[in-house]
């Protein structure tokens, strides 16, 4: 991404089947990163779960809810960016 935009070098997309999954994900994440010792910068999008943005400031990580993400398609917004699948 950096090569694009100069606020971070990965978007993470990822998806759950219904906003409380999303959540479960969301947070699933923001602990991991703990575990690990990085912190989040910011964490936005919890109120209704569709859209999630997790901010590690390297990394952003974008948790929809299937539904939005289909809606918002930022897979196709950044398709000039290398995709990593993992």
């Amino acid at each position: 991404m950096r090569k694009l935009i100069d606020f971070c070098d990965y978007f993470v997309i990822c998806s759950g089947n219904t906003d409380r999954h999303a959540k479960a994900i969301a947070d699933g994440i923001a602990e991991g990163l703990d575990e690990i010792g990085e912190k989040l910068r910011s964490r936005e999008g919890d109120r209704d779960a569709r859209w999630i943005i997790l901010d590690t400031v390297d990394v952003v990580v974008h948790v929809f809810e299937k539904l939005t993400r289909d809606f918002y398609g930022l897979e196709y917004l950044w398709q000039e960016a290398t995709q990593v699948k993992v």
